[in-house]
């Protein structure tokens, strides 16, 4: 299997989808739904690019919604900041009008805010297979970065069903995510 042409194919097809917007929403409710007896209170995520699911919209409800319970706990988001030496990631403090600037890679980052361990994270999913095994764009980041990370957070791929690889060999080294969301639901486990 030649992963980076496959990874360039599906990033294309994901751009191309003429019904992205709807079926991001649909991922929307999806993922609001899948949060709500969730007990975590700090939940990393990423910025999208490449036409990926824009986690943060939900997120923020989240955090909103957990501000209106009756015992409030502060609910907090965090994105990925590049270490760009260790090829790992820290996640810092994101809230919607957080002052933002672009990592070693381009892509927008918090800037200045504090570092938070998230128990809950969000991973984008170029592709994904059964067994909660994701395709990523290679670089071997979140890998590297959930070896590292004490308590390990839940992880939770997020990507539509456009990506799904229903022929997809895990490598020896890819560790299976503990749920996969897509636009028509959980994916992983089922």
């Amino acid at each position: 299997m030649d992963k980076a042409a496959l990874r360039r194919a599906l990033v294309e097809q994901r751009l191309n989808m003429p019904d992205r917007l709807k079926r991001a929403d649909l991922l929307q409710r999806v993922m609001r739904i899948w949060l709500v007896d969730r007990p975590d209170t700090v939940i990393g995520a990423y910025w999208p690019i490449k036409g990926e699911f824009d986690p943060l919209p939900a997120l923020h409800r989240w955090k909103e919604d957990g501000e209106l319970l009756d015992e409030p706990q502060l609910r907090r988001i965090g994105l990925p900041v590049v270490n760009k030496q260790h090829k790992t990631l820290t996640f810092h403090a994101w809230y919607p009008g957080c002052e933002m600037e672009e990592d070693a890679y381009g892509i927008p980052k918090p800037k200045d805010t504090e570092i938070i361990v998230p128990t809950l994270l969000f991973v984008p999913c170029v592709g994904y297979a059964a067994g909660g095994y994701r395709l990523g764009y290679g670089g071997g980041f979140y890998d590297r970065t959930l070896a590292t990370l004490q308590p390990r957070p839940v992880t939770v791929g997020l990507g539509y069903t456009q990506g799904f690889l229903d022929d997809f060999v895990p490598e020896p080294h890819d560790l299976p995510l503990d749920a996969i969301l897509n636009d028509n639901g959980i994916v992983w486990p089922v």
